[in-house]
Order: structure tokens, then C-alpha cells, then sequence
């Protein structure tokens, strides 16, 4: 399975995507607004890409490996849509983490709307859910330019300040595509 918008590919992630995926979420810079901090090492990695993988095995979809249209081989980021909880409420969260060499380029959004769209005519879902630190301005643009608004706050990395959390509907998204509901 692969989904492609106007420069980007995005492919489920496999087993040989850890070396990239430790280099992305291990860098600090892509970890700014991440009070968890990057990955320390391989190891940690693996147990996030395995989780990964489990996910997609388990509900058929999830985190993405996203590339250029014109240079598959090479790795931007990662995100998808993944089934998280929120202050107790399960939802599906729109995730994403792109080096820093894919900032600034409109990449995220071009992303974020190719994810909302995949989520709601492929997934069949009803309501795509994000959660933002408060301070990561440029990730709350991303997700107004993709349809989503501000519908509340989660305490949602342990003693950390809470999160935003954004949402769009299936009927918020449709109405703004123009299509009947």
C-alpha cells in the first residue's frame, strides 16, 4: 500500500526503516517541543518501530514513512494515524516528525492533509484527533491549514505542561471539500 499527494510518498514502515528512524527521532533538533526528549539509541528504536508494525498488523493502518515523490529512497519523516488516548478517551491521533531538512517546504501540511483524507475515505473514520504542545506554533498552523481546530488540552507526556488537542470531523472535513455529507 502506497499514498501519494502531489510530492509526497507515503509507505507503511518496515523493519529496515530503524537506522532512519533512530537518526530522525534521535536528533534533538526534531525533538524541540518533545519533553520526552530524542531516542538514545537503536535499541529504543526497534521498540518504537516494532509498536509500529504491531499497530498496522493490528487495525491496518497507521505510521508512515513519507518521502518525495521523485526520491522514494530517501526518508523525510515519519507519521500517520495511530490509536491513542487522550486524558482517558481513545482517539485517532494525526502524528508526525519530518528532519529537519523537510522544514519549511509545506511538507507537513501537504502530509497532514493527505492523512485526514486517507483516514476518512479509506479508514472509514469519524473524527481525526492531534495533540500539540502548547508552545509548537509552527505544528498548530500545520494542522488549521489541514481543517483541524483547538477543542481542548491533555496532560499527555508525565510532568510535562498539557498539550492542545486539535480535532476534525468526517462532516467538518466533507463540508469543506464540498461534498455532501
Amino acid at each position: 500500500m502506497q499514498l501519494i499527494s502531489e510530492r509526497l510518498a507515503m509507505r507503511p514502515v518496515v523493519a529496515q526503516d530503524r537506522e532512519t528512524l533512530m537518526r530522525i527521532y534521535g536528533d534533538p533538533a526534531t525533538n524541540s517541543f518533545n519533553p520526552a526528549g530524542p531516542l538514545a539509541n537503536l535499541d529504543e528504536a526497534q521498540q518504537l518501530l516494532d509498536r509500529w508494525i504491531a499497530h498496522w498488523q493490528q487495525h491496518g493502518f497507521g505510521n508512515m514513512a513519507l518521502t518525495q515523490r521523485d526520491a522514494p529512497h530517501a526518508i523525510l519523516g515519519f507519521g500517520g494515524l495511530t490509536l491513542r488516548e487522550f486524558g482517558g478517551r481513545p482517539v485517532n491521533n494525526l502524528g508526525y516528525r519530518l528532519a529537519t531538512h523537510a522544514w519549511g517546504q509545506g511538507l507537513a501540511t501537504e502530509f497532514a492533509r493527505a492523512m485526514v483524507r486517507y483516514g476518512f475515505e479509506e479508514c472509514g473514520l469519524q473524527v481525526i484527533d492531534a495533540a500539540v504542545r502548547a508552545n509548537h506554533l509552527a505544528s498548530q498552523r500545520v494542522l488549521e491549514k489541514a481543517g483541524f481546530t483547538v477543542n481542548g488540552h491533555v496532560y499527555d507526556v508525565p510532568d510535562a505542561s498539557a498539550s492542545l488537542t486539535f480535532a476534525i470531523t468526517r462532516a467538518q472535513w466533507r463540508a469543506a471539500q464540498g461534498t455532501p455529507q
